[in-house]
Parts: structure tokens; C-alpha cells; sequence
């Protein structure tokens, strides 16, 4: 299990605030931190991780205090047991696939298990390619296996696939998922794609303003009870897309495409060249289908 209960100030577009994150993880589980650019959602993971410092709190790993202001104890990074996925891959440029992964080893086993790695996100026939002659989704393996290097209790992952097209965008997710499934390693994403976050999360933690204000399964966070009704949209349906568990749904709006995720229930009302309104709340996207008119 792991506690976070922390103070941190940030410098925000609007001004300075006053940050207060409590939340607890199951181990095992992948939970995505899901709100607007600014909220902290990026600071809270930094905290974790160690590479920033909170002005107050506790956070715990498994009954190990990782920090706590009052008793004055802060592990330093390398002392705690987190693997990092930046969105910027931050790999060694003058280093091989293979070479990346066994500087982030520390013990032989884990020497032993970079091939196993290099396998499992399948670049066995690029480990000794340097990372210049690689792909914006091959850097993205080879980053995402270095962190699973020394097998840590946490994995952070930082939208890593923002930068990545669509269609390798959705590869890596599925790849993602098979590789949490293997290995159960307790992950936290931070991501504002929907359908990323209802494909891979357990749970989904709502931040704003320095708060989770939310915490949920995604498909209850995304369902219609959540309707505020203060935005509707119509659009032209272009393309329904089955991306288990939800449907992609993209959308002709005005001149402007959207893309939003739909539950089996909602996409099977909908056909292409229909008709749905999409209703907003705040940054949750509610798809309705409606009659076309005969």
C-alpha cells in the first residue's frame, strides 16, 4: 500500500497555491491521475519519486516512510524504489538499447534480466542500435524497460505516449497493459487522453487545484450520471472504434474533429453518418447518441 498525505506549494499560470494531496494506491494497481495542465499532477509523482520535496506530510510504501517532515526523514531517489518514464524518453544518446538498460542495473540479477526486458517490449533485434536510430515508440520501449530495470514498487509514467501518432499510441497502450498484467508492478499514469485512461486504469484520481477532488473506476467517472449539462455539442459521427474495454467515438464538429470514448451501451446506438451530442463537464467529455430526423 501506498499513503500520500502532503503540503506543497506551486507556482501556478494563476498564482501561487497551496497543495494538499491524500491518496492511497493498492499495491498492484494502475491508477491515472487525470485533470487539467497546472493542477499537479506532475508534482505529486515528482514527490514520490523523490525528486522534489513537499513542505509537509507523510508518504509511506508498504509501512517504509519514505518521507515525513516531522520526523525529518527523506530518502533520497536512488533510495527509493521507483521507476520513472519520462514523456521526453531522456535515454543516454551515446549508448545502445542494451547499454541504457545495464547502467540503470545495479545488481547482477538485474544485469541478468536487460535481455528479458529487451524481449519483453520487443526490441531484441534493436538492443544494439543507439537510440538516434530509433523510433518515437521504439525510445518509448526502451525508457519504459529501463525503468522496469530494477524491478521498483512503483512506476511512474508521465504521458508518455503524448507525443507518440495515434496509431502507435494505441500499440504501446496495449503493450503497456500486457506488461503491468505480467509483471503487477503498482503504476501511476499521468495522462489527459480518456480513452487511454478508461483502457488501462483501475482507477481514476480527479486533481484540481492542488486536490484529488475524485476518486473512481473510469467508466463510472466518465458515465453520463456525471452530465452537467453546461456545454452540448452535436456532431457527425465518423468513426466508432472498439478499443477494449470502452469505443473510441470520432466526430465531425463544426470543421473540428473529436475524439471521445463511449461505453459498449452508447456505442451500439450510434452508427456512422449519425448524429450524438457530446455534453462536457469540465474535462469529461459525455457522449449521447440522438435520433437523425427522417
Amino acid at each position: 500500500m501506498i499513503s500520500v498525505n502532503i503540503k506543497k506549494h506551486l507556482t501556478t499560470a494563476e498564482g501561487p497555491l497551496e497543495a494538499h494531496f491524500e491518496l492511497s494506491i493498492h499495491n498492484g494497481e494502475f491508477l491515472t491521475l487525470f485533470g487539467p495542465s497546472g493542477a499537479g499532477k506532475t508534482t505529486l509523482m515528482r514527490c514520490i519519486a523523490g525528486l522534489e520535496t513537499p513542505q509537509s506530510g507523510v508518504i509511506t510504501v508498504d509501512g517504509v516512510v519514505w518521507f515525513d517532515s516531522k520526523k525529518k526523514i527523506n530518502l533520497p531517489p536512488q533510495k527509493r524504489s521507483v521507476g520513472f518514464v519520462f514523456q521526453d524518453y531522456a535515454l543516454f544518446p551515446t549508448m545502445s538499447v542494451r547499454q541504457n538498460l545495464l547502467f540503470a542495473a545495479e545488481t547482477a540479477e538485474q544485469k541478468k534480466g536487460v535481455n528479458e526486458l529487451i524481449d519483453l517490449v520487443e526490441l531484441g533485434n534493436l538492443a544494439d542500435r543507439l537510440p538516434s536510430t530509433l523510433s518515437g515508440g521504439q525510445k518509448q520501449r526502451v525508457a519504459l524497460a529501463r525503468a522496469l530495470v530494477r524491478h521498483p514498487k512503483i512506476l511512474l509514467l508521465d504521458e508518455p505516449l503524448s507525443a507518440l501518432d495515434p496509431s502507435m499510441r494505441s500499440k504501446l497502450q496495449n503493450e503497456l497493459s500486457l506488461i503491468h498484467e505480467r509483471l503487477g508492478v503498482t503504476t501511476l499514469l499521468v495522462s489527459h487522453d480518456i480513452a487511454e485512461t478508461v483502457k488501462l486504469s483501475d482507477r481514476l484520481a480527479s486533481v484540481a487545484a492542488g486536490q484529488i477532488v475524485r476518486i473512481d473506476e473510469p467508466m463510472a467517472f466518465f458515465s453520463p450520471n456525471s452530465l452537467s449539462g453546461k456545454l452540448q455539442l452535436v456532431g457527425e459521427v465518423l468513426k466508432i472504434e472498439e478499443d477494449f474495454p470502452a469505443f473510441v467515438i470520432t466526430l465531425l464538429v463544426g470543421s473540428s474533429i473529436v475524439r471521445t470514448v463511449a461505453g459498449s451501451a452508447e456505442a451500439s446506438a450510434l452508427r456512422i453518418g449519425g448524429h450524438a451530442i457530446i455534453s462536457t463537464k469540465a474535462f469529461n467529455p459525455i457522449l449521447i447518441p440522438i435520433k437523425d430526423p427522417k
